[in-house]
């Protein structure tokens, strides 16, 4: 008795990931370190000098990190309220942050008292940054000022009150002490010179401005508000070039690689995007747990960093060098082939007496059922698998010819269930072929009971919708085709004609008259003699 064949499922060519030299560079990162903070961690900043720590603004405290460490290497916890917006000098020697009381406190990074307490604002103090000549000091509140500070006298230099909303987000000139510009939950970016009375440049991002972040050149400016990133020119007067809508939830946070080649882009849909900023396409994405308030870029890109809603900090180091081969080494060894296949090819010699082992053939439940002719549940068994499976079933019972007894005797839900199944899988071209015929059976089979269910009617008039629409895709197709048929042909250069072919032709032709002539004349003379 031969043996049961299972069903052969076919395999289908797969779309794999183009692995490029952005997806080889970010993902060459280790496992996330994840640290526990007191609550949301709002701002990440790392220091511009070595050994490059970072600070981590989480609920009433800010903790600076290591580059490797932890466990903080400094906590500042002189906050009566929810701290915000921690950020270094750029000679790492000093670190200002604002407060939901509305105070701004200076510290020294090597102590833990403030050094200055800045008091104006009337609401919370969410922006703040120093400016480039290290002596001064930008804020800004929801009390919808900005303000200019001055660190060795503990003044106020100057305060803005051109913004009708909630100012979150502000970034200073580094090529220029007097410039700085502020983004508002109005909508509105501003840019100013504190040489000035007033705003120099207005820009409208059309959403709450969540982030600001302006190129090295300082001739781009990057803002980020509701699902937009949108890229200014300032050199043109704050000309729109770009918008990127390429997350689904509020943009939070902005940040530039080392080389200011990439962008990447935070948000709450837990998505870190990375964008070229050539062509600003998105080159790589990252997936984390939480929806993002925070990001930041270690120099040189050794570590990405991440503050999440839920007090989770995410580290990434970059692998070393040693470990990058070390692990492509081990996914070269990995495959042990030869272990697998030693002593399949042993043929036996000639006074060898051979024992086979019986194989046993482990089937798939619907080969199971099929083997047992139970063709209706295993059509049934097959409809909760991958669309390939499925399909491979429904080939082998046409093939058989029992397919229309596996698809008839079906009350309602089962009858749904089928039609659910083309309508997910009828247009796509892999499944086509066999789909229309399964389909052509199940109208001749339940032909009759149409009309009597709602929920079946309803999926036919899906099911027909479907059909009628992708034959006009086809149609125009056809005629799409047709056209570059046309435009094909007319552009390919026309071949003369081969004089020698030209010649050939003319002599045979002239032969074949000739031959037709000998006939006649021949035909001619044996009727003259028949009639002597």
């Amino acid at each position: 008795m031969a043996s049961f064949k299972p069903t052969k499922i076919q395999v289908y060519p797969k779309l794999g990931e183009k692995v490029t030299q952005d997806t080889l560079y970010w993902k060459n990162y280790k496992a996330p370190v994840q640290i526990k903070e007191f609550g949301a961690i709002t701002n990440i900043d790392f220091s511009p000098v070595a050994p490059h720590n970072f600070a981590v603004t989480a609920f009433t405290r800010v903790h600076i990190y290591g580059p490797f460490s932890q466990e903080p290497v400094k906590t500042f916890t002189r906050f009566k309220d929810t701290a915000y917006s921690g950020r270094f000098r750029s000679d790492g020697q000093l670190f200002v942050a604002g407060c939901e009381d509305s105070v701004v406190r200076l510290f020294d990074v090597s102590g833990k008292v403030a050094l200055r307490m800045f008091k104006g604002h009337t609401k919370a103090v969410h922006v703040t940054d120093f400016t480039s000549d290290r002596y001064q000091i930008l804020t800004g509140s929801d009390d919808y000022t900005c303000r200019l500070w001055d660190i060795p006298n503990a003044t106020e230099l100057t305060t803005y009150q051109e913004h009708t909303d909630y100012i979150r987000c502000g970034v200073t000139s580094k090529l220029n002490r007097d410039l700085f510009i502020t983004g508002s939950y109005d909508h509105t970016l501003k840019v100013f010179d504190a040489r000035a009375d007033k705003s120099v440049m207005t820009m409208d991002h059309g959403q709450p401005v969540e982030s600001l972040l302006l190129y090295p050149s300082e001739g781009l400016l990057i803002s980020a508000g509701g699902r937009y990133v949108k890229v200014w020119d300032l050199l043109k007067g704050g000309q729109p070039l770009v918008s990127l809508k390429n997350h689904h939830k509020t943009v939070t946070c902005l940040c530039l690689s080392s080389n200011g080649q990439r962008l990447l882009s935070a948000s709450l849909d837990r998505h870190v995007k990375v964008y070229n900023t050539t062509n600003y396409k998105v080159v790589h994405n990252f997936d984390y747990a939480a929806s993002i308030l925070s990001l930041a870029l270690a120099p040189d890109d050794e570590s990405i960093v991440v503050g999440m809603t839920n007090g989770i900090l995410s580290i990434k180091h970059r692998k070393s060098l040693e470990e990058s081969k070390e692990i492509s080494g081990q996914q070269k060894r990995r495959p042990s082939y030869r272990v697998f296949v030693k002593g399949k090819n042993y043929v036996p010699k000639q006074d060898d007496y051979l024992v086979s082992k019986p194989v046993k053939q482990h089937l798939a439940k619907y080969d199971k059922q099929l083997k047992k002719f139970n063709v209706s549940k295993a059509l049934d068994t097959a409809l909760e698998r991958k669309p390939e499976i499925t399909v491979a079933v429904i080939k082998e019972l046409d093939r058989r010819g029992t397919l229309k007894n596996a698809l008839a005797g079906r009350d309602e839900q089962g009858l749904s269930h089928l039609l659910n199944f083309l309508i997910g899988n009828m247009v796509d071209p892999r499944f086509a072929p066999v789909l229309v015929t399964a389909a052509d059976m199940i109208l001749d089979i339940y032909q009759s009971v149409i009309g009597q269910s709602p929920v079946v009617d309803r999926q036919l008039l899906r099911l027909q919708e479907l059909l009628e629409r992708e034959i006009d895709y086809q149609q125009d197709l056809v005629e799409v085709l047709g056209m570059l048929d046309t435009m094909f042909a007319s552009s390919l250069p026309r071949k003369e004609v081969n004089l020698h072919l030209s010649r050939r032709k003319t002599e045979s032709i002239n032969s074949d008259r000739e031959e037709r002539r000998m006939l006649e004349a021949a035909a001619q003379n044996g009727n003259s003699s028949c009639t002597d």
